[in-house]
């Protein structure tokens, strides 16, 4: 199924561009502050794919600013243990980026909170980053719609690499990823990402992506935990017909239903054809943070090493839908791992 493709894909160079922070979380369900303990981690979306591909066995690379000291060398030093390639990473800046989750249980939802303001990638200047040194032997760029909502200077780099990227003749991939409590600097996530989107070949989103990164949007209820199918298929021809640069559109579909309890599968659209996965009936959520990551990784890794589109999508949707399993943002799982399950195999036996 995937031998022979997967080992000319071997030396594929991968390039992500956004920014890992620190993770702060409160222990199991408690409520922010309700004991006196945080978790430490790390994460961010463009980071997390970079791990994803490392561990599926690609050659990623991850591209930030991080202030020297010793949070700034904890951050590159876990991307660095998990086979991420950090020696383009620009040490300038006064801080890191921080985020707070608070995990949600049952019918409480979970709750994240920002603390990124003036973080050093989101003072980095187009000026100061050699884009062309960035890409040189990368045939693949990923990047997503946070990035460019953390300030207007990082939405500048952005597009300035997106663009860079495929004047070098890399495949560019963004997973839309609408963040609304970013979005504060003056100028709209429509205007923006109409900006972006017209160099990117695949993209990644989920309804509300659509509508409020892109302004294109249909009438779909997400709250009742239930999908219909054909109002995304029609969403997602709406998508491409704008954009005719896109080669393909995934769209994941989370019937959410609780915050321990989602059914999980999503669409590939293609000029020519739409794929619908299998579902995945997903209980007891230990994490869901980075599912959406990575599926975006999995899409990537799919469609380098697998034989055609349905291998591709199943692969990002079984990849996804492992992360849930995983705590932090970051899927700390094998190619094998997700492969098994693709095969029908998630009894969760133990191995011996």
């Amino acid at each position: 199924m995937f031998d022979q493709k997967a080992t000319s894909a071997a030396n594929t160079r991968v390039v992500t561009l956004g920014e890992i922070m620190l993770r702060l979380t409160s222990p199991g369900h408690t409520r922010l502050l309700q004991t006196p303990f945080l978790e430490a981690s790390f994460g961010g979306g463009e980071a997390n794919v970079a791990v994803s591909l490392a561990s599926f066995g690609l050659d990623a690379a991850f591209f930030t600013a991080l202030p020297e000291g010793p949070l700034g060398d904890a951050a590159v030093g876990e991307l660095r243990r998990r086979g991420v390639d950090t020696s383009a990473i620009i040490r300038q800046g006064e801080r890191i980026g921080i985020y707070f989750l608070e995990t949600g249980a049952n019918q409480r939802a979970s709750n994240v909170l920002y603390d990124r303001s003036g973080s050093a990638i989101a003072l980095l200047r187009r000026e100061e980053v050699d884009l062309s040194a960035l890409f040189a032997g990368a045939s693949w760029f990923h990047i997503t719609g946070i990035t460019p909502a953390i300030s207007e200077t990082a939405a500048a780099l952005s597009i300035a690499a997106v663009r860079t990227a495929k004047e070098m003749g890399l495949t560019v991939s963004c997973d839309l990823n609408f963040r609304k409590k970013l979005w504060k600097y003056g100028k709209s996530a429509p205007q923006v990402m109409g900006e972006l989107l017209p160099y990117v070949d695949i993209a990644v989103a989920n309804e509300e992506d659509c509508q409020h990164s892109l302004g294109i949007g249909l009438d779909i209820d997400v709250s009742s935990g239930g999908l219909e199918v054909d109002r995304y298929r029609d969403l997602a021809s709406l998508v491409l017909g704008r954009y005719p640069n896109l080669s393909k559109l995934a769209i994941t579909l989370r019937e959410a239903r609780s915050a321990d309890s989602n059914g999980w599968s999503a669409l590939l659209a293609t000029r020519g054809d739409i794929y619908m996965s299998r579902r995945y009936e997903i209980r007891d959520i230990v994490d869901r943070v980075g599912g959406g990551d990575a599926f975006a990784a999995g899409l990537i890794y799919g469609s380098l090493c697998l034989d055609d589109e349905q291998e591709a999508l199943e692969f990002a949707v079984a990849a996804g839908c492992l992360k849930h399993s995983i705590s932090g943002d970051l899927n700390l799982v094998s190619r094998q791992e997700v492969l098994r399950l693709m095969s029908g195999d998630g009894s969760g036996r133990v191995r011996r």
